[in-house]
């Protein structure tokens, strides 16, 4: 008999069967087996909020083969992620199996652990415990919360504001979030301001002749604030006043910084600054992590092949290291970058998110002496560059503090005066002792230009002494305009939402694929822009569920989760308390709110065609200008974008043709499907037609006797064929009439041509009931 272990994936089996034997067999759920359906009452909100579960049809054969792995096992360890997704994905494997009656004589156990390596899993099977049921509920609280929220407010947006709209917990604040940026950026009033720069000298022989540059900071004997020169003449007047004079260093100020490493990777950081260094989305970022937690086969020094997970478990928000770990970084970072590069006693730090559950470890190398340099071989492109990230930024941690030297001067101009009403600063900075700066420094996210400190720089200034002369080389004017708030990019969103507090590890990656691919927003050079759809129904929620997307709101509801799952607080009252007000709230919005209130706005402009003022409406690709006469006036215009140039409506043609109602001429106008014919009788007459007349086939119309088929193309491109009487006669076919033929069986009036690449051309009866068919020619061979 066997002991069977369950996992998620198939990957992770693989890797850890080598390491367990042949007394362990070892399955995969492929992920979760069961789930809430998508139909009402998934969560029985008038009993308990009992959850009705169902296993998907995907995972139906996943569950055959567990069920059958199980027969006849000693016991069943189930070894899913160490987290409360993979904690209820062991109780719904559990409740499954007990379900059909297989779990009747096996004992069951949950194991932990939090990388994959032959020490990490045999420890953790040696050590079983019980499901964590306070971990289940919590993650159950979620997936219930996600369910009222979603399965009541997306049909609710339907009706208010488009069909297939949806809206959730997590995604309708950071969508949120990035609309009131763009808000900040379309309402940020640009503010010019100058500043003045000396290229300088040393005056003395002697002296090292490099050129350095310092920047004005006192004029008239008053200090200057950003924004003081404000335009051009005042510029070039303050520079005037300095130009030609002699420059003397009045005080000097030296100092040395010490800058500390960056804690070791948590999974938001991890996305953060594989954004910033990679260019990787979240999603590829924890897809790379995935298999690189899971498992990959390596090259050892004596030759031999071994699978082994290069990466802790990649869904944390503990910076911790384990003690082992830490002894294990030390030695590595003594042997290869010296003594003087490690701190006196191991680094520990403590986490700066909100909510931070400190369950486990950060993500670092399972085993820091496989160097990056050595896997080349054994990874692809991005799972090495991730890697080696990860690598290094985990030797940094534990690394010596970086010593900066920082030099800043003080210059007057025209005389040895501290108190001269001209003062320049210059200001250098050198590395003294390059510390863990030497393996990693973290990056930056874009700030503005007005919110930069000015004395940061890497500029080296020259051996400068009180009293030394300076020699004006130049004296330049720069012009600068205040910059609005950057648009965030996948790492200055994830950053936000873990400050308030917003989300778990597990949810940033899927929150801002959903926005993308529900069309609320997309990302364009990196950074996020709403669409319009976007920008409405961020509108439509934060008018009317205020409560439910507010920031607090949510970082609260994170709260009252981990409050759950650490057994403090229960689920059912928490879900009580949130349904009752928010379902009522759900049914007075459904009958005080109108569509027209967020999809149609009123313009100050008046349509071309009949003055009538203009709205702007929101349509399937966006937001557009319609006739408010509609449907007597049909004139609609396209927006422009974000950045796109305003096209000139061109003025209407004369065309050669005259109108076949009032035989005015008709013009060329065009629209928004493109050029077409109107009557110049407007508004007395309203004919339009399209610019390129459908080809007549000469075929009578049976049904009308009046008119004959034309040839058209549906809005798909598709050619059909339509009675030229329309609207009156509504007959068409979708296979072309053929004049001058007849049915040989039924004697229809006329033979149809069908085209197909499986039949080649057929000639068919017009009516169907017939089946009359023939063949004409055979289908095109393809080589």
């Amino acid at each position: 008999m066997t002991r069977l272990v369950i996992v998620e994936s198939p990957a992770k089996a693989k890797t850890i069967t080598k390491f367990l034997g042949k007394d362990y067999a070892v399955v995969a759920t492929y992920g979760h087996i069961r789930d809430l359906p998508s139909k009402a009452g998934s969560v029985d909100t008038e009993n308990q909020f009992h959850m009705c579960y169902e296993v998907s049809s995907d995972s139906t054969k996943h569950v055959a083969e567990l069920a059958k792995a199980a027969k006849g096992a000693e016991m069943l360890l189930l070894a899913t992620d160490p987290d409360r997704e993979g904690e209820a994905i062991s109780w719904h494997v559990l409740e499954t199996l007990r379900a059909r009656k297989e779990l009747e004589h096996i004992p069951v156990k949950r194991v932990v652990f939090h990388e994959i390596t032959k020490k990490a899993i045999v420890d953790a099977v040696s050590h079983p415990r019980d499901i964590d049921m306070n971990l289940v509920n919590a993650q159950q609280t979620r997936r219930a919360l996600d369910y009222l929220v979603g399965f009541n407010l997306s049909p609710l947006l339907w009706k208010k504001v488009r069909r297939g709209l949806s809206a959730g917990r997590v995604q309708s604040v950071a969508l949120r979030l990035i609309c009131e940026r763009e808000n900040e950026i379309r309402e940020f009033r640009t503010q010019e301001y100058w500043s003045i720069t000396a290229d300088l000298i040393r005056d003395d022989a002697s002296a090292e002749r490099r050129a350095f540059q310092a920047r004005l900071t006192h004029a008239e004997g008053r200090k200057l604030d950003r924004f003081d020169i404000h335009d051009a003449q005042r510029a070039n007047l303050l520079a005037d006043a300095v130009r030609g004079q002699p420059m003397y260093v009045t005080a000097l100020e030296k100092k040395q910084l010490t800058r500390n490493p960056a804690p070791p990777f948590i999974t938001s950081t991890l996305q953060q600054e594989a954004s910033r260094k990679l260019g990787f989305s979240a999603r590829q970022t924890m897809i790379t992590a995935q298999r690189l937690y899971e498992g990959v086969e390596i090259t050892l020094p004596d030759g031999t092949q071994e699978t082994v997970g290069l990466i802790t478990y990649m869904r944390t928000d503990s910076v911790q290291l384990a003690s082992e770990a830490v002894l294990a970084l030390r030695d590595l970072i003594k042997a290869r970058y010296g003594a003087d590069h490690l701190p006196k006693t191991p680094r520990t730090y403590k986490s700066s998110a909100k909510n931070a559950q400190e369950a486990h470890e950060a993500i670092r190398p399972t085993d820091p002496t496989l160097l990056p340099e050595t896997l080349r071989k054994n990874l692809d492109r991005d799972g090495l560059r991730l890697y080696e990230l990860i690598w290094k930024r985990t030797m940094a941690s534990q690394m010596a503090s970086a010593r900066i030297d920082q030099v800043a001067a003080t210059l007057a101009v025209g005389k040895k005066d501290p108190k001269a009403p001209y003062l320049f600063r210059a200001t250098g900075s050198s590395v003294a002792f390059s510390g863990f700066m030497e393996v990693y420094s973290e990056g930056k996210d874009a700030t503005p230009e007005q919110e930069r400190n000015q004395d940061e720089t890497d500029a080296m200034l020259p051996p400068l002494e009180e009293g030394n002369p300076l020699r004006t080389e130049g004296v330049e004017t720069h012009q600068h305009f205040t910059e609005p708030p950057p648009r965030f990019t996948e790492a200055s969103l994830v950053k936000i939402l873990e400050s308030y507090g917003i989300g778990r590890p597990s949810t940033y990656a899927p929150t801002m694929s959903t926005l993308q691919e529900r069309g609320y927003v997309k990302l364009e050079q990196r950074k996020f822009m709403p669409e319009d759809v976007g920008e409405v129904v961020n509108r439509y929620l934060v008018e009317h569920f205020n409560k439910y997307v507010d920031y607090h709101f949510t970082a609260h509801m994170e709260d009252d989760l981990d409050a759950i799952s650490r057994g403090e607080m229960e689920w059912i009252p928490l879900l009580d308390a949130f349904w009752k007000p928010f379902q009522s709230q759900v049914q007075d919005k459904e009958s005080t709110t109108k569509r027209s209130d967020f999809t149609t706005e009123a313009t100050d402009q008046s349509c071309p065609e009949c003055s009538q003022p203009l709205n702007i409406k929101l349509g399937r690709f966006g937001r557009f200008l319609a006739c408010s006469n509609y449907p007597e006036c049909r004139f609609t215009r396209n927006l422009k974008k974000e950045g796109e140039e305003e096209k000139p409506v061109p003025e209407p043609e004369v065309s050669d043709q005259v109108c076949d109602k009032c035989s005015k001429p008709m013009l060329i106008k065009e629209g928004r499907f493109g050029k077409y014919l109107a009557c110049s009788g407007y508004p007395d007459c309203r004919n339009i037609q399209p610019l390129e007349k459908p080809k007549d086939t000469g075929v009578t119309c049976p049904s009308c006797g009046k008119g004959t088929f034309l040839e058209k193309k549906s809005r798909r491109g598709k050619v059909f064929y339509s009675c030229s009487n329309y609207p009156k006669c509504k007959n068409a076919l979708w296979n072309k009439p053929l004049p001058g033929t007849t049915c040989p069986q039924c004697h229809a009036p006329f033979l149809t041509e069908k085209v197909t690449k499986r039949f080649g051309t057929e000639h068919l009866c017009a009516v169907e009931s017939c089946g009359f068919k023939e063949k004409q020619s055979a289908p095109p061979t393809t080589g």
